[in-house]
């Protein structure tokens, strides 16, 4: 007779870019079984290798994981941490277990993902394995217009947060069926950089309790300073770019901490961030193409060539605009510079270069700690004005610096070569005398370089290209699909811009107070 070997029934709750144990919908459904649970998390070599990815993404996520491991060490229980192809992690599991189920949160992210949830769906029902995928949120896949997306905002945003009893679920550990994780990471990844923000569920919650009792209060005064934003910010994106918090959760502690406060404005402008926020990753989950594709594709006749010298230039903070130089090297040793200097120096890139803004693209979403693809691409975009719906931006670095950066304190602190530069000179270094270069101890040129191009004329071109493009039938025809499937219809777009002055309001609902259009909002970031 054969020794026929009867395998435990498991269901699996499949972390992805929701690395938390509170108001996680798939581990609560997880928790009404009987059946025990493997909590997994899988380092797939597709991401560790993808062009958007970069160390400093995968140290966030161990961190966050050793995070939820110490949370559930408390009570006996751990996390499955393994390497490799999701597919071949989920055969070798389903040999040694029965998988009766797997719970995982949809994720709007790269091509990459989407393929490879395809991938997994696929393989779930050759095995006769149900997947059940929740909502990330407000965000609705297959949304095809956006009539009823804020009401359902709203609706999610106030619903009760899922209370996870972890101590009542019973947790397999399966990690003893696959090698050790650190084998096939680089060991980067498990050191501590303190020039980074640290990933997990408590420091996200303590930035969000830091930000409503203290930082607020600065939120809008600073947000576009390069300096001050890094504190007067609320720094919440990458705990809610890898899901260590949820929506729900900054939303609701945020009513809880305008309540208690007289000095309401700055959290009224946040919440009017968040809704933001969700809007634009439902705009990338409606149409995801614009990863890779423009998105008013009257835009595809320019910027088809790369000028690799100024892309290394741009890339390495050598163009010799200071602010735009300071910001790339902050970003490259911290992972954050805050919305305005983001957008400027894509502005710089697209505009003043005139480059592809997918070079860009790639470059920035290796950069930052927080990347987000449904902000990033839509943003890069908006940035790079190959949308058409909104005003033309192209972003004066050099104004931008007088006023943001008056003082040159930031540029300064990332480019030492200019650190003897007096204030009258700091923001165009270029036009000191050659004595004062002498006296300055730095020569434009050679120790710092001298603008790689005419800042005048560079903006010009730029803006009338695209504008000949705007111009034409194919652009217009692409600008009234856009609102059609992005905005609301013309009749509720008037409706809400005559509402525009009672928002205003204290006396309205506060959830009124967070419904402003797209480019009222995009307005208030200026």
């Amino acid at each position: 007779m054969p020794n026929l070997t009867i395998r435990e029934e498991v269901n699996l709750v499949w972390f992805k870019r929701d690395l938390r144990l509170k108001d996680h919908q798939p581990l609560f459904h997880a928790s009404s079984y009987s059946i025990p649970t493997v909590l997994l998390y899988v380092f797939e070599p597709i991401l560790l290798n993808a062009p958007t990815s970069d160390l400093r993404h995968f140290r966030f996520i161990w961190q966050s994981l050793q995070c939820m491991n110490n949370q559930l060490l408390n009570v006996q229980k751990t996390l499955t941490i393994c390497h490799g192809d999701i597919i071949e992690v989920l055969d070798k599991l389903n040999s040694v277990f029965t998988i009766q189920t797997i719970f995982s949160t949809q994720e709007t992210g790269i091509e990459i993902t989407f393929n490879r949830d395809k991938e997994v769906n696929n393989w779930c029902k050759i095995n006769n394995i149900k997947w059940i995928e929740f909502p990330n949120g407000a965000i609705i896949r297959g949304l095809k217009n956006r009539k009823s997306w804020s009401t359902n905002w709203e609706k999610v945003m106030h619903e009760p947060q899922f209370i996870n009893k972890i101590s009542e679920l019973e947790i397999v550990d399966a990690n003893s069926h696959f090698p050790d994780i650190k084998k096939f990471l680089s060991k980067e990844i498990f050191e501590i950089n303190p020039n980074f923000q640290p990933g997990g569920e408590t420091f996200g919650e303590r930035y969000l309790q830091s930000f409503l009792k203290h930082r607020y209060k600065y939120y809008s005064s600073g947000i576009s300073k390069p300096i001050n934003s890094r504190k007067s910010c609320s720094r919440l994106s990458p705990y809610l770019a890898y899901g260590n918090l949820s929506m729900r959760q900054v939303y609701q502690e945020t009513i809880f901490a305008l309540d208690k406060t007289e000095n309401k404005r700055p959290l009224y402008n946040f919440i009017s961030r968040l809704h933001w926020h969700c809007h634009f990753i439902q705009k990338f989950e409606s149409e995801c193409r614009i990863e890779k594709e423009n998105f008013n594709t009257a835009y595809n006749c320019i910027r088809n060539k790369t000028n690799e010298i100024y892309l290394e230039a741009w890339k390495n903070g050598k163009t010799g605009f200071p602010l735009v130089d300071a910001n790339m090297r902050c970003l490259k040793e911290t992972g954050y510079i805050n919305f305005r200097m983001r957008a400027m120096v894509v502005s710089f890139f697209t505009a003043n270069l005139f480059q592809p803004w997918q070079i860009a693209s790639k470059h920035l979403a290796k950069m930052f700690l927080d990347f987000e693809p449904g902000i990033h691409y839509p943003q890069m975009q908006m940035q790079a004005c190959t949308v058409g719906t909104n005003a033309m931006r192209i972003y004066n670095p050099t104004l931008n610096s007088v006023k943001h950066d008056s003082n040159g304190k930031f540029i300064k602190m990332w480019i030492p070569e200019l650190k003897d530069y007096p204030t009258h000179l700091i923001h165009e270094p270029h036009k000191a005398t050659e004595l004062e270069q002498e006296m300055y101890m730095c020569l434009i040129g050679k120790d710092y370089p001298a603008p790689i191009v005419d800042l005048n004329s560079s903006s010009k071109n730029a803006k009338e290209q695209i504008a000949s493009i705007l111009k034409t039938e194919n652009s217009k025809n692409e600008v009234t699909r856009i609102l059609t499937s992005h905005v609301k219809s013309r009749k509720r777009i008037n409706d809400e811009r005559n509402k525009k002055t009672k928002l205003a309001s204290k006396k309205l609902p506060l959830l009124q107070q967070t419904l402003f259009m797209e480019e009222e909002v995009e307005k208030k970031l200026d």
